[in-house]
């Protein structure tokens, strides 16, 4: 129980000092000219090496091996990497339309677009809960917008269009997240590869592809981002500091993966994210109205009876799926001297639970 406790303080503590230093690197002004840092790129590479280092150091600390993989394992990490190269750019443009409790919220709705792409691609049905919870969460966060207060200086129909395409952004990053987590899922399955060398390896190919881009010659972003930090070093701290957290974040999230299973880290995960909005609120000083926060609980209810319904499932069939059995013989003499044996035989079935690594 100790460990357990251990592990949530560990998650609790690393995403929401991430949150924090995630939204005052990407929309805060940093100098007597208030200038803001709008080199993604960079924050991204930083945050890939520090996971792939802090990777290998836990693979080495554990004491097992990173082996070279084959070349389709390794034609996979390149195609996982390079999606999530490009899904997280879309998450900061967000940011200049919509602000950081919108956004959490917003990404907290995974569901959404996961079932859209399902019924229109593949006609898939659900049950009636899926449903529920996709109508409980899209009435909230579309109400948190809506009671959203005014900006002045754009106005009511600028404020709803800036507002409308920042959602627009964060769909395409939730619909991106979701074609990674699909194809890690596939990589799990069929290379059984443990989630540290996931980690390792997808965020060392993500940090080569980002290397390209700003090794280019026709791209300045690079020596943008070195004279910006010259000029304003107190984002240096920040930067290590996001990149650090996450990283740290994500080794947390695996070892409770390993040791407790998804049914604990659903809970966990759930609410750090309310958490990380009600530290963006006080650390920022958001403006949420009553109306907003009243959205914010109708959200959190949907995905709160996701994550209700599918632990009682996964119970039930891990319960239904261990059954104990003995083999046994009778011997029974028939009237007319033959003798008759009866043979009980019963099968003993176990559950493997696959780890998908988690997306931040």
């Amino acid at each position: 129980m100790l460990r357990l406790a251990a592990c949530v303080a560990g998650i609790y503590s690393c995403f929401l000092t991430w949150g924090y230093y995630q939204e005052k690197v990407s929309t805060t002004p940093y100098g007597e000219d208030a200038q803001k840092f709008k080199f993604f790129i960079i924050l991204n590479l930083a945050q890939s090496l520090c996971a792939a280092t802090v990777a290998f150091l836990y693979l080495t600390f554990q004491g097992k091996t990173l082996s070279r993989p084959s070349s389709s394992l390794t034609f996979k990490y390149l195609q996982v990497a390079l999606i999530g190269v490009i899904a997280s750019p879309f998450s900061y443009a967000a940011l200049k339309h919509i602000d950081y409790p919108t956004m959490i919220l917003t990404k907290s709705c995974k569901l959404v677009p996961v079932m859209l792409m399902n019924i229109l691609l593949y006609r898939r049905k659900f049950p009636t809960y899926k449903y529920i919870c996709v109508a409980l969460v899209t009435i909230g966060v579309s109400g948190f917008m809506l009671f959203a207060p005014m900006d002045d200086h754009k106005g009511k129909k600028g404020a709803a269009t800036s507002s409308l395409y920042g959602l627009f952004l964060v769909a395409i990053n939730l619909t991106l997240d979701g074609v990674t987590n699909s194809t890690q899922d596939q990589i799990f399955h069929a290379y059984k590869v443990t989630g540290q060398q996931m980690m390792c390896f997808m965020n060392l190919f993500m940090s080569a592809y980002m290397a390209i881009w700003l090794l280019n010659p026709f791209n300045p972003e690079l020596g943008q981002a070195l004279a910006f930090c010259q000029t304003h070093p107190a984002i240096i701290k920040d930067i290590a500091m996001f990149s650090i957290c996450g990283a740290l974040g994500q080794c947390f999230i695996f070892y409770t993966l390993e040791q407790y299973g998804s049914l604990s880290l659903v809970t966990v995960t759930v609410t750090r994210k309310l958490f990380t909005i009600l530290l963006s609120v006080v650390a920022y000083g958001h403006q949420l109205t009553l109306q907003q926060w009243s959205m914010v609980a109708v959200v959190f209810s949907g995905i709160g009876l996701e994550a209700y319904v599918k632990r009682s499932e996964k119970l039930q069939k891990m319960a239904s799926s261990t059954s104990t059995t003995k083999t046994e013989k009778v011997v029974q003499n028939s009237p007319t001297g033959a003798t008759t044996t009866t043979t009980t035989t019963t099968t003993t079935t176990r559950q493997r639970t696959t780890i998908v690594a988690p997306k931040n």
